[in-house]
């Protein structure tokens, strides 16, 4: 996916950054085509793996920084760089300024670095994305790199800034595909620096906010109060979710139960709700429980994955 958002902001505070991606590979690779890192003179972001090759690739984008343009490299893996991994990756290398960021078309950057001709496959992809919405994976064709816009496919609203609530947002912000809603009851109590992806909430009553929430958003219930994680259980359980989990032993959960149940709530639909969330088994520190978060919030990207696949 290309993160055209992540390049705007980089440019609009750097001037100008380097963009690497695996644009293609022969046999086995660090990360999958598509992947990129950002480079500019001081820093970089993301990255392409490798160790190496990531180096390798940091020192030539950092050298085109001054003339701009683009290129193409082949890596053999094992010959040339001394890895393991036994294939060999192609990297397409291009230096962006303000007045060069691309210009998607139909949600896809398609793109050449030698102004050939758009060939017949790729104004195929581009129709089918017209058409049929059906957005092409990362890939190399025909000397034409194509690559869909990264946009948001999961919306996860984070209910509370303490310990567990700032571990877990930042576990979980890099994480590609996703948006965070950060709610609490005071803008104080978020950190300084917030993700990009992440939106940050306050209200007296953070249970209020419950009705602005996407029906097929996913939710973390971590907040100070156990009456205000009640309340939320309730009203999200009226409004409607895609996934819930709550903070909290099994005996807050066995009482939770109890008044969900006598405030209307069926035994299925509260049993929708996981609690406690994470994996005990790795403890209660908030990095620990993060961790355990992160896994299961990625299992569902696959899970989710892997049904549209099925269905298609």
């Amino acid at each position: 996916m290309f993160d055209l958002d992540a390049l705007a902001a980089a440019v609009a505070v750097h001037r100008r950054v380097a963009r690497v991606v695996i644009a293609a590979h022969d046999g086995s690779s660090p990360r999958e085509v598509g992947a990129a890192m950002l480079v500019w003179r001081d820093g970089q972001s993301g990255t392409i793996g490798g160790g190496a090759l990531e180096h390798e690739a940091t020192l030539r984008a950092r050298a085109m920084l001054a003339q701009g343009g683009a290129r193409l490299d082949r890596e053999a893996l094992g010959p040339k760089l001394g890895q393991c991994c036994g294939g060999a990756v192609t990297l397409l290398t291009e230096v962006y300024e303000a007045a060069t960021l691309p210009m998607p078309q139909d949600d896809i950057v398609a793109r050449a670095i030698d102004g050939r001709e758009m060939p017949l496959a790729v104004k195929r992809l581009l129709d089918r994305a017209r058409g049929q919405g059906v957005l092409p994976v990362p890939q190399w064709v025909q000397g034409w790199m194509v690559e869909p816009v990264a946009r948001p496919t999961r919306q996860l609203w984070v209910w509370g800034a303490g310990h567990v609530g700032r571990a877990l947002v930042a576990v979980v912000a890099p994480l590609p595909g996703g948006a965070i809603t950060w709610v609490d009851i005071r803008a104080d109590r978020f950190p300084a620096d917030v993700p990009a992806n992440v939106t940050p909430l306050w209200a007296a009553d953070p249970a209020l906010l419950v009705s602005h929430a996407p029906a097929s958003a996913e939710h973390l219930i971590l907040t100070y109060s156990h009456a205000l994680d009640l309340d939320l259980c309730h009203r999200l359980l009226v409004h409607g979710f895609a996934a819930c989990g709550l903070i909290g032993s099994a005996t807050k959960w066995a009482r939770f139960r109890s008044r969900l149940s006598a405030l209307g709530h069926a035994a299925p639909d509260i049993a929708r709700i996981d609690c406690p969330i994470g994996d005990p088994s790795l403890g209660k520190h908030p990095q620990a429980i993060a961790v355990g978060v992160a896994t299961a919030f990625l299992r569902r990207t696959k899970t989710n994955a892997s049904r549209q696949e099925n269905a298609g």
